[in-house]
Formats: C-alpha cells, structure tokens, sequence
C-alpha cells in the first residue's frame, strides 16, 4: 500500500475542532485525569486503551452517570469472556434517559415522521409521564427485575416508551420489527419467554397497509409464557379480546419509579442472524449499554441538547437501540415509520429537512441508491442543519463518499461507521475532530483496542486481517440467553484467538490510523442494514415440496450494491419455471421479511456440503467474488467438490 498520504476529502475547521466535545473531554481528562494534553485525537485514543480503568471512570464523570450505590472499581475481571465491569455499582438506564425531562419539559424529546413526513413531537415531559404511567401498570401486572417484556412494533414513538418503561422497572426488552414473519419472530421471542408482548395491529410501508392481526395472534398462542398482551392500533382496530389497550395503560399521571439495578442488570436481548440455527440471544447490560453509548453518541457523535439525531433504522435492528440512547445526551430523535424509498427515492432527504436533523444516518445502499437515481440532495432540500452524515450496515464504496461530498456539501462530516449487533456500538467510525478519507473509517473508537491480525495473531498494519478487539467493551454481552455454560458465546468471537474478541469482518488498519472494512468474513446475510441469517431463509423455502434443497449468498459489490441469489437444486422432476420463482420469492417476502427477497433464483446440480454435513456459504461466496477454488475452500473438507465448479464458472460468466 503507497505510504503517500491523500488529500482528505473534509478537513474539520479550526473552530468545529474547538467547540467539539471531545476536544473539551480530552483537557478535562488531562486535567483530572492524566490523559494527554497534546497530540489530538491519536494520543487520547492510545490512552484510553492503554489506561482502560481511568477512562471509563473519567467517561462516567464527564457524563455525570448517577450510581445510587457506587463502585470502588472499574473493573473487577478484566478478562474476556467474562469481564466485570464497575462491580457493586446500582444504576437504572431509564432514569438518565430521561434526564433531560426535569430542565427541558416542553421542548420534544422525539419526532415522530410516518410516510407523510410531517413531524409529530412527543416532548420531554409527554414522554417521561408516558414512561412512568407505562411502568406502573407493568408493576401491577406481575413484571419483575429480570422479566423478558417483547415489542412486536414499527419505529413508532410507543416502541420508545415500552421499552424505557421496561428499563424503568428492571425487566428486560426485546423487539421485532412488524415485517418480520411469525416464525422470525418466534425463532427469537420463544428463547427468552416473554411475559408480556406489545403488538401493533399493522404497519404501514410504501404507501400501503399491511394487517398483521394474524400474525399477532399466532405469536400469542405460541408464547405459553405471556401473562399479557397490549394492543397497539396503528391502523385504528379494534382491541381483541384478551389485550389491553395501549392508551389505558399511558394515561396516568405518573411520576416514574426507576429500579436500581446492578450494573451487569440486563436490559435487552437482541438477535443474530442465526446463519447455522436458532439466532443467539445476546443480553446486554443496563451499566454496559449506558455507558459505551454515552461515549459513542456524546463524544464520538458530538450530540447534545441542541441536535437532532436520525437514522434510518427499524426496530429488528440494533441502530434502533442505539437511535433511542441518544436520549441519554439530551437529543432531539427522529423516529421515521415507513419505506426509505417512499414517495420516491429522496425521502429520507426529506425526513431531514422538515425534521432539522443534525446527524442523518442511513446505509451505504441508500446513498449508492440515491446516487443511481440522480438524487440532488442539496438542490432539493434544505438541508443546512445537517452536519454530519453517518453510514453503516455495509461500507461505503468511494463513489459514495464523493457523491455526498459533492451532493449534500463540500463542508459535510462524512463518518462512515463500523461495529455490531454483538456490542450494539461501534468499533471504528466518527470522529469530529479528523479529517475524512475516501473510503475509509476515520480512527477506532475511545476505549477499544481494535487490531486487525492474520491467522496467526499477529497483527497487521496496511494489510487485510481479521477485525480483533483485545480489550473489553462495557457493551460487550454479559451472556447469551439459554447458554448456561457460556460455550456458545466463548464459541461465537474467542474460538479463533483465545482471550481476544474475533467479530467477523475483514479490515485493514492504516498507517495512518484510519481504518478500512472489506466486509463480512463470515457468512451474514446483511440487507438494507437488517441482518437475517441463512438458516431462517432455508427453514422457509425449503417447505415448497419442488425445492431439495437450498444455498442463499450475500455479496458486497464493488459499487456499494448487494447481491444475493437464492440457489436451489430441485426433486426430480421439478421445473424451475417462472411460477415456482414467483411462490419462492412470495414464500420469503410472507414468511420472513421483504427485504430478503433473493436477485435471482438459479437452479443448481447439487448443493456443496462440509464432511459434517454443513452447507458452505463462505467458500461459495467467496467463489462469486472471485477467488481461485484453491484457495477458497480446503478440498478435503467438501463432500462433492465438482459441484463446485458450478459457482466458479457462474463466477467467470458474471465477471
């Protein structure tokens, strides 16, 4: 790789250096706390790893976390998996999401946009009323610390209030956005046994409805478990028989009580993708979570009481927890129910404008949608406000990073950002005060040592390696649900490399101390930033009595697109004419969820398997990217290598 650094697409300005709050962090810090005065952001960074214990306990007093029982240390083990953070320490995760609630009554904690994009604001006091009337009622139907409370629910602002009032009293969130098919949905609620479900009757999507009452009421009788369920009319039914109705639980007068809890308390579940079986449950802490978002949107984000946060997001997806955490500094945020894509291809443009956003982020695959489409954000939207635009779900391709510099403004913050639903935060991403290079990530993040190594360990500078963290994360999960021995969390990141988290992504480290992703290692399925694993999709088409069996890829492609097709290899006799396409895609859309509809259907003589019987999905990927057969795969580990000499020619055909 050339050592000649290239010019940066955007250079922060002097003042925006000054004024950005991690600038203020880092002299307070040096202050207080022996970090580095000089040096910028590079010498804050290495200190933050380096002196892991003083940093997050300079974090939790920057951001003035209340501990109703303090802790005499950060932390307790440091090891990984296992690692114990601020032991003996009570907090409650709600209660600082809605601080802002006591000195900005009136002012709106949420904006609430569906697809006719004109604003609806929930104000702080609204919500925190709403939160606390929520809570009550929860108390009073049985829920303890610890219960599993589930959200079948849109990006709506009733999703926010559900889940702080869950927070509040100790229980435990989890959520699936409505497009999800029943048995998604039960793949993931079924494990952790929810006690109560709150279920919206439809949703509305692309300038339709779509009636989920159906679907609800098979997820109540598959859930044994639930002591409730609370109907939430977004298309204006009627509440069934046996709900409770939304509105009689959020009309109270309540002050909220909010649970202490213990640091490691956990406060939600979210999902893998489940590409070798059921999805893993990951639990996050109350402490963890609080924690690592208020660095992450305070100081990596730069977001305060003044801004607007929005991202595109859905409630199946991990950016939907993290969009709520902006709450925690204070922030305005954008909750946008609906299409990305309707009336046309700008809406998200326009969701922008009309709601003054001041941190707009969205995927890669919508910026390079966008561009295709000949978009002109800047001609036809004010979009002044804006000051930063954040990318994630896949990496942004460099045509990406010149058409919004060249579209939006010239004087755009472009953070391209890069993490998981694993730690639900970021490893590398945003950065106020450094400038932007095309195509690449602007630095690791505050308190994570992230290294990119060869299969070996050993790590690489300028060179392609696994994405490796060596340190612990406060958001890292303090346990997957129903792994009592933790085998299946030790298995899923510490297999490859004893005592260092491996997460699955192909990175490279610069010299310069940006960062670059080459995308997945692994075998994810990763559409429009939602994450579905192949397992789900195989369950669901396999079911069609013409299909043996099947082999779905997604490809990361060269112009930011993504490509996934669906290989099926047929019983005898079976014709894979237009029809059969046709109830394959419908079987998916229906079932799973419409963002997994596969490019193209191709039929195959046979599908290639491990010794053991397991479908490979990275060799053939890897395969249609164009690797050579030698080296994608290890010959003697394949039940019937000739079968795949079918996706290497398929390889050379599309190339």
């Amino acid at each position: 790789m050339s050592t000649v650094t290239p010019p940066p697409l955007w250079q922060p300005d002097p003042q925006r250096i000054a004024q950005a709050q991690i600038t203020k962090f880092q002299a307070w810090a040096a202050e207080r706390h022996g970090a580095p005065a000089d040096g910028g952001y590079a010498a804050l960074h290495r200190w933050s790893v380096d002196e892991l214990d003083t940093f997050w306990k300079a974090v939790t007093e920057w951001f003035d976390v209340r501990f109703s029982t303090p802790s005499t240390r950060v932390l307790g083990d440091r090891s990984m998996p296992g690692a114990q953070w601020f032991p003996g320490a009570t907090l409650n995760y709600a209660e600082h999401a809605l601080r802002a609630a006591v000195t900005r009554p009136d002012e709106p904690a949420l904006l609430y946009v569906d697809e006719s994009h004109e604003p609806r604001p929930v104000t702080w006091a609204q919500l925190r009323r709403q939160v606390g009337s929520l809570a009550a009622e929860l108390r009073a139907l049985g829920v303890r610390p610890g219960d599993r409370v589930s959200g079948y629910l849109p990006n709506i602002p009733q999703a926010v209030v559900a889940l702080l009032a869950t927070a509040a009293v100790g229980a435990v969130w989890t959520s699936c956005a409505p497009d999800f098919g029943a048995r998604s949905v039960l793949d993931r609620f079924q494990q952790v046994e929810p006690v109560v479900l709150f279920a919206v009757d439809g949703y509305r999507y692309g300038g339709k409805e779509h009636d989920r009452r159906d679907t609800v009421a098979e997820l109540r009788r598959e859930l044994p478990t639930l002591r409730a369920v609370v109907h939430i009319p977004l298309l204006g039914t009627a509440t069934p028989e046996g709900a409770l109705d939304w509105s009689t639980l959020t009309d109270a007068d309540a002050e909220p009580d909010f649970t202490q809890v213990p640091f490691d308390h956990p406060l939600w579940v979210l999902y893998s993708s489940g590409t070798t079986g059921l999805p893993k449950a990951i639990v996050q802490s109350q402490g963890g979570i609080l924690v690592e978002h208020l660095k992450q949107l305070g100081l990596h984000c730069d977001l305060g009481p003044a801004d607007r946060f929005f991202w595109y997001t859905s409630t199946g997806w991990m950016m939907w927890n993290f969009l709520v955490s902006g709450l925690l500094t204070g922030t305005t945020i954008v909750l946008y129910d609906g299409s990305p894509g309707h009336p046309d291809t700008g809406a998200q443009w326009r969701v922008a404008e009309r709601t003054g956003a001041t941190f707009f982020g969205t995927s890669a695959a919508y910026v390079m949608a966008c561009r295709k489409a000949q978009v002109h954000p800047s001609r036809d939207f004010d979009l002044s406000k804006v000051q930063c635009v954040a990318i994630t779900a896949s990496p942004l391709p460099p045509d990406g990073f010149r058409w919004l510099h060249d579209e939006v403004r010239d004087d755009l913050w472009i953070a391209s950002v890069s993490g998981g639903t694993d730690v639900c935060s970021c490893f590398a991403g945003a950065v106020s005060t450094l400038p932007v290079h095309i195509g690449e990530l602007q630095a690791p993040c505050l308190g994570t040592d992230l290294q990119s190594w060869d299969p070996s360990g050993r790590p690489l500078v300028d060179e392609v390696g696994e994405l490796v963290v060596t340190n612990p994360m406060p958001s890292m999960p303090i346990h997957f649900w129903n792994d009592p021995d933790g085998s299946r969390y030790h298995d899923s990141y510490f297999a490859m490399y004893p005592g260092a988290w491996r997460h699955g992504d192909w990175i490279t480290l610069t010299s310069r101390g940006s960062v670059i992703i080459h995308g997945r290692s692994d075998s994810t399925l990763n559409r429009q930033g939602v994450r579905m694993g192949s397992a789900d999709i195989y369950e669901a088409v396999e079911r069609l009595p013409e299909i043996k069996e099947s082999l779905v890829i997604g490809i990361e492609q060269p112009d930011g697109g993504y490509w996934m097709p669906l290989f099926v290899h047929l019983i005898p006799g079976a014709v894979l004419d237009e029809a059969l396409r046709h109830r394959i895609k419908q079987t998916i859309r229906q079932q799973l969820s419409p963002r997994h509809v596969p490019d193209e259907v191709i039929q195959v003589p046979g599908i290639p398997h491990t010794l053991t019987g397991k479908r490979i999905e990275v060799p053939v990927k890897r395969l249609l990217q164009g690797t050579p057969l030698e080296k994608a795969v290890n010959p003697g580990s394949i039940d019937n290598l000739d079968l795949l000499h079918f996706y290497e020619d398929l390889a050379r055909e599309r190339a």
